[in-house]
């Protein structure tokens, strides 16, 4: 199994410009073992988030904040990402 802790760290490093008063960032690759995305070598995360800029927005327009954050991490280090937008 590839240990993702640098990949989580980048993902919350980028993700602390959107101002998160809660982030967790988990590693779920290993329910991915032997699916296709899996065979890049590209993780699969699930990140739990609180940030007052979410307040009044919709889900879609807090997760396509989440993923211009991320900007290239989406294409270099994350295959899949779940989100869940706490409040």
């Amino acid at each position: 199994m590839i240990d993702n802790s640098h990949r989580i760290e980048l993902i919350k490093v980028a993700l602390q410009s959107l101002n998160p008063s809660h982030l967790e960032v988990i590693d779920e690759s290993y329910k991915h073992i032997g699916h296709e995305g899996a065979k890049t070598g590209l993780g699969h995360f699930k990140v739990v988030i609180t940030s007052p800029q979410f307040v009044g927005n919709n889900r879609i327009t807090n997760h396509k904040a989440i993923y211009a954050t991320l900007g290239d991490l989406m294409h270099t280090d994350i295959h899949a990402l779940s989100i869940f937008l706490r409040k």
